[in-house]
Parts: C-alpha cells; sequence; structure tokens
C-alpha cells in the first residue's frame, strides 16, 4: 500500500515537471493588431436644384423633354466631381408636376422653396412661371426658364429671375414676318388660348401684321384644354382668311389644324414654339403638312453634339424642343455655384448675372432684365411629319438655315504642311457663269 503511494506521487511528479518544461519551451503568441476603423468619408455637401414642368396633361411630353435636360446637367456635374467649399458636391434634383396650371405652379414652388433648393430650372409655361417668379423672388432663390417666352416674366424686375430663350416680342414678330413675306396672305384670322403664353404671343403676331398693313379679323378663343375647334372654325371659315396663326401648344394645336382641313378651310396655319413640334404632325395628320412655325431658340437637332449624343445615350430618344436650353439653365447654375465656391444663392446670384458660358446651345450672357443676350429666334415648316428649319432670325436679320448652320459649323481642321517644296500655286479658275448659287432656304 505504502510503494502504490509512492508511485503515485512520483507519476504526479514526473507528470509537472513535463508541463512545466513545455510551458518554458513555448514562446508567447505576439498580441493581435488592433483592428482599425475605416477611415472617415470625405466631408461632403448636398446641393439641392428644383425643376418644375407639367409630367401629366397634354403637353407631358414637353414637360419630360425639359426635365430630361436638366436632369442630364445633374448627372454630368456629379460625375466630374466638383467640389465646393472644400467638400465633394452632390448635386440632387427636385422635380415637380406642375400640370401647366398656375395655381398648381405656385403650391410646388413653395414646396421646393420649403424643401430648401438653391435654384430652379423652370417652369415651362410663362402662365405658371409668371406667378411663381413671386415665390421663388421672396425666397431669394435664383430661377431659369428654358421655354417661358412671355416678356413679362423678366419685366417684372425680379433679379432672381432668368430664361436662356427668346422672348414673345421677338418671337411673335419673327413668324408674323416671315408668313406676312411668303405667304403674302391679304387677310389673317387669330387663334388663341387663353393663357398667358398664348394670348400674349398672338398679340405680338396681331402687332406686326397690322404694321405690315395686313388685314387682321377679329381674335377668336379657346382654351388650353380646347380640343374641339369646330364652331370656331366654321365661323372663320365663311370670312375667308388667307392665314390662321394660333397661339397655344401642339396638343390643341393639331387638332385645330386638322379639323380646318376636314371642313375644306385653305389657309395657310402658323404657330408660335408650343406647337412647333413633331406631334403636330401625329394629331394634325396630312393637314400639318406644310405649316409654318417658331422657336425661341435654335433648333434641337442643332444644338452641341456632345449634348445631342449623351441625351440620346441616356435616355433612347432625341431632344423634342427645349431640352438643351434646360440643359443649359441647370449648367449655368452648377457653374455659378462653382464660380462662387458656394451654394448660398446669396453668393452665387452675382456670378449668375454677370456670367458667360458656352453651352450646348451656343454662347450665353443675360441683360439686365435676365433675359438672353442676342437671342435666335428659327422658323420651321412641317415636311412629311418632321419640323424642318428654314431660317433664323437674329438681331432682327432673316438668315436661311443653311447658311447659318455652315457659319456655326467648327473650321475644318488645317490640312497637314506638305514635306517636299511647294509648286508655285496656279491661277484660280474662275466659276462656271450657269453654276447655281447656293439655295437658300425657301418656303
Amino acid at each position: 500500500m505504502q510503494h502504490s503511494k509512492l508511485g503515485i506521487s512520483l507519476l504526479a511528479a514526473a507528470t509537472a515537471l513535463a508541463l512545466t518544461g513545455c510551458g518554458k519551451d513555448k514562446k508567447p503568441e505576439p498580441p493581435k493588431p488592433a483592428v482599425q476603423a475605416p477611415p472617415p468619408p470625405p466631408p461632403s455637401v448636398e446641393i439641392k436644384l428644383g425643376h418644375v414642368g407639367p409630367l401629366t396633361g397634354g403637353i407631358a411630353h414637353l414637360g419630360k423633354d425639359n426635365e430630361n435636360g436638366a436632369q442630364l446637367a445633374i448627372d454630368e456635374a456629379n460625375e466630374a466631381k466638383i467640389k465646393i467649399e472644400g467638400k465633394d458636391a452632390k448635386f440632387v434634383l427636385l422635380k415637380e408636376d406642375d400640370q401647366a396650371d398656375p395655381k398648381v405652379g405656385t403650391t410646388v414652388a413653395q414646396k421646393l422653396v420649403d424643401a430648401k433648393v438653391v435654384g430652379v430650372v423652370g417652369h415651362l409655361n410663362s402662365g405658371t412661371s409668371i406667378p411663381a417668379s413671386e415665390i421663388y423672388k421672396n425666397a431669394g432663390v435664383p430661377v431659369i426658364s428654358g421655354s417661358a417666352t412671355n416678356p413679362k416674366l423678366t419685366e417684372q424686375g425680379f433679379k432672381t429671375q432668368f430664361r436662356v430663350v427668346g422672348r414673345d416680342d421677338q418671337q411673335g414678330p419673327a413668324i408674323a414676318s416671315f408668313l406676312a413675306g411668303n405667304a403674302k396672305p391679304k387677310l389673317v384670322a387669330l387663334i388663341d388660348d387663353a393663357t398667358a403664353y398664348g394670348e400674349g404671343l398672338a398679340n405680338e403676331v396681331e402687332k406686326t401684321l397690322k404694321e405690315a398693313k395686313i388685314k387682321v379679323l377679329p381674335r377668336e378663343k379657346g382654351t388650353d384644354k380646347t380640343t374641339d375647334w369646330k364652331a370656331v372654325l366654321t365661323k372663320l371659315k365663311g370670312k375667308k382668311p388667307d392665314a390662321v396663326f394660333y397661339g397655344g401648344m401642339d396638343a390643341t394645336g393639331g387638332p385645330l389644324v386638322k379639323q380646318a382641313k376636314e371642313l375644306g378651310i385653305k389657309a395657310v396655319f402658323a404657330f408660335g414654339d408650343g406647337a412647333c413640334t413633331e406631334e403636330m404632325g401625329k394629331l394634325g395628320g396630312e393637314a400639318a403638312e406644310g405649316l409654318l412655325c417658331s422657336q425661341a431658340g435654335i433648333p434641337a437637332a442643332a444644338a452641341d453634339k456632345k449634348f445631342l449624343d449623351a441625351y440620346k445615350a441616356k435616355f433612347k430618344v432625341d431632344p423634342i424642343i427645349y431640352a438643351p436650353f434646360t440643359y443649359d439653365a441647370a449648367k449655368l447654375l452648377i457653374e455659378a455655384i462653382k464660380k462662387a465656391n458656394s451654394p448660398d444663392p446669396a453668393k452665387y446670384l452675382p456670378e449668375l448675372a454677370k456670367i458667360e458660358y458656352s453651352g450646348a446651345t451656343g454662347k450665353i450672357a443675360f441683360d439686365d432684365k435676365g433675359d438672353r443676350k442676342d437671342a435666335e429666334i428659327t422658323i420651321f415648316t412641317m415636311k412629311a411629319g418632321k419640323i424642318e428649319p428654314l431660317a433664323v432670325v437674329k438681331g432682327g436679320k432673316t438668315i436661311p438655315f443653311a447658311e447659318f448652320a455652315q457659319a456655326a459649323a467648327p473650321a475644318a481642321p488645317a490640312a497637314p504642311a506638305a514635306s517636299a517644296p511647294a509648286e508655285a500655286p496656279k491661277p484660280a479658275a474662275e466659276p462656271a457663269k450657269d453654276a447655281p448659287k447656293a439655295d437658300a432656304a425657301k418656303k
């Protein structure tokens, strides 16, 4: 029994010794490195801009076109990783639908002001832009329209209001003079949709026609919702006008021209920019062929190629009419913010007022009223369902579109110098006497 206890003691001692030896040979594990937190994100600033246009109703296609132009400018600004006050700027476009309704227009304008936007692109219509402009003025928020053309918009004296298209007192005389010079009417009927835009444009057309000693019938009226024009047209048919001008949008202008043909009215029809779209061909059918119309700017297809390619790639369609101008409007707001290095309207508004910018629609600068200097007006006709530019009116001068486009095209790169000695120049050949001259755009 005693031997047994001794054996157990010796075994326990040996085991303890072995464990102690193992402990001495084992090296302590190095301490694990502390888990480092990810670096904080760079400081950033969110800059909210607004866009307003009709996204529902008969001219929603035009509102969406305008919105697309502004959205493309915002996306490009974010891709450029602009820094403002040393922070990464993230531009956000808040989009509102004013339904082309003045009351809704003021409601959404206040909504954008409450959302702390620092600038607004829009509204599309003069009828919504004019009442909304006072809300933006009171809040000190700069707003640039890419399509509202009524002169009153910038005649109010609001330093926050700008536009990048021409005015109706430029557009009206341009389309009226072209109509008078080409169709040579002796009697003209005028119809408008009773909106600030439609009535205002028709007034300018009437004034120009009367100055040209052309007889004008008493004004006929509809609304911006009228699609049944038979009563008005039946009344006009008995008076046999040579031409009819309509101040309104394509959603109402298309049915007007279609019903006129159905009633056998032979007059030339002319329109302003609201109905100067290919939607007229869809709504008016064959009756739209040969119409005349104007746009308060260069044609969308004549905008900068880089813009046109980017628009088509993003939205899978071509711009309709004023998307290049709303694109430039958004770019101008962003450029002014960059120049001021601040999104504070009070700080960047002075930069916007004096800006000189080369955009998708050409060189842009504003006069003291906020209107675009040297704005162009383009005259179109409808041919095979497509609107085709005929002429550009700038500074009171009408230029055939082919001539205008040639002058606006970038110069061809110079040919590389020849390495061989140049031969003496030969005398230039005289042009053939019967060689045709360059065709001017005609009706």
